[in-house]
């Protein structure tokens, strides 16, 4: 396996959670997402401050498991919220992500010869 692929795999099993109740626990998430499969990692966001209260990131043992659980849940109805649950990417890889994306936008406006209007 090589390194873009494990780290696609680790991202993959690595989802985000926005939207939740500030009454909502570990326990009460740990309940519900571990249907989908073994959960490694909880962690509830309790920073007002910060912006990350109502938030939280769950790390499945398998990526498949992670999916299951997107597929299922985001939208779900749990403490008077709906849940918004997406996959989460780094920073660093999104970063990387929008250069390689405006760097393919650049190279297609070269092939069809599109001028920027400046």
């Amino acid at each position: 396996m090589s390194i873009t692929e494990s780290s696609s795999r680790n991202q993959s099993r690595l989802l985000f959670v926005k939207n939740v109740s500030y009454q909502t626990t570990g326990e009460d998430l740990y309940e519900l997402f571990g249907k989908y499969g073994a959960i490694r990692q909880i962690r509830l966001g309790d920073d007002q401050a910060k912006k990350t209260k109502g938030t939280a990131f769950v790390v499945y043992e398998e990526f498949v498991d992670a999916k299951n659980a997107l597929d299922h849940l985001n939208g779900y109805h749990l403490h008077d919220r709906y849940l918004v649950v997406l996959y989460h990417i780094p920073a660093r890889q999104a970063a990387r992500d929008l250069a390689r994306r405006e760097a393919d936008l650049q190279a297609l406006k070269e092939r069809h010869n599109i001028q920027d209007d400046d």
